[in-house]
């Protein structure tokens, strides 16, 4: 029998590779969006490509009453995107973040426990930790958020220990470090305008979509610029599969980081774009992005021993396809 799973957040760019990825693996998708800031692009093609029956929509916010998206067929599981996602941003409008990030997280757990719905894979982030002690970072390194987007992840994170403890609700909360790529064949990509992800920014700078603009933080690091780990966003989406099949196969509630276990920096990821395209990218300096930190590289031990889950691209093949999708969409999706 096809397991039915509810995606959050499946009009956005993580969420809509994962709908396309859990519709090759063969699941039923119920795909939830408020749609603002995701797009209704990728799921008109994917509802084109596999039916209503196969995949259906809510234009949902997930802090109103879910009722209905959990009555429209029998859901075996959850996994949850929908989030705000800019550092800088919630520097700026704490109140925006939490109210969405945790309340929705809130109402999509009592309408769990209500439809007896009890398995969930979430989309965290290392934004958790906050400035790290040592690198790479493994699981139980302390976690003290900069930033209230890391807070409200953590909170949420917080929400899911309790409702494991207290509602039987098992949950893989995936602590995932800087995404970047798009589906292989470049269908799906980034299409925030602009991105809040360096790679995509760069890309779009030597493609002459957007002028690029450096606005990380002067950090400590060989090159001044912060060192992070980049994840391919179908590797990425990879994880979230085994998390599933490890939580239907009868898997204890975990916090696994998801990355490649390496860093690069800033002006390493732009160089790396300039080799691939042979454009040189202006480097212009735009606005300086608040509660940034110097240094996060996933240790990746756990994710290997628990979901047997590697990555299998690398930096240049993510830079590949995302030079495809933005060919392709050069101005993303329309609204």
């Amino acid at each position: 029998m096809t397991s039915t799973i509810l995606v959050t957040g499946a009009g956005g760019y993580i969420g809509s590779v994962a709908t396309s990825l859990l519709l090759k693996e063969g699941y039923s998708v119920v795909a939830v969006d408020n749609f603002s800031t995701g797009f209704r692009g990728p799921i008109n093609i994917l509802t084109e490509e596999y039916g209503p029956e196969q995949l259906v929509l809510y234009h949902q916010d997930l802090r109103e009453p879910l009722d209905e998206v959990f009555k429209s067929k029998p859901i075996d599981a959850v996994i949850h995107y929908a989030a705000h996602c800019s550092v800088n941003e919630s520097m700026e409008q704490p109140e925006k973040y939490f109210s969405n990030n945790v309340g929705g997280m809130q109402n999509l757990l009592a309408a769990m426990i209500k439809h007896g719905v009890g398995k969930i894979v979430f989309s965290s982030t290392c934004a958790v930790y906050g400035e790290t002690k040592t690198v790479p970072i493994v699981e139980n390194h302390p976690c003290a958020p900069t930033n209230p987007y890391g807070a409200s992840k953590k909170i949420a994170e917080e929400l899911l220990g309790w409702y494991d403890q207290l509602r039987s609700i098992r949950s893989v909360a995936l602590r995932y470090f800087n995404v970047c790529g798009a589906t292989d064949d470049g269908t799906i990509g980034d299409a925030k305008k602009p991105s809040p992800h360096l790679m995509q920014n760069a890309v779009r700078g030597a493609l002459g979509i957007e002028p690029f603009h450096l606005t990380c933080p002067t950090v400590d690091t060989p090159d001044g610029t912060p060192i992070r780990d980049y994840v391919n966003v179908v590797d990425l989406n990879l994880a979230h599969v085994k998390a599933l099949q490890y939580l239907e196969k009868g898997g204890t509630s975990e916090i696994i980081n998801i990355g490649t276990g390496t860093g690069n920096s800033a002006l390493e990821i732009v160089e790396m774009v300039e080799k691939a395209t042979g454009k040189s990218i202006e480097k212009r300096k735009g606005e300086t992005r608040k509660g940034e930190y110097a240094s996060m590289v996933a240790g990746t031990e756990k994710a290997k021993r628990l979901l047997a889950w590697e990555p299998q691209r690398n930096i240049a093949e993510s830079i590949q396809s995302m030079l495809l999708w933005y060919t392709k969409q050069p101005h993303g999706w329309e609204r």
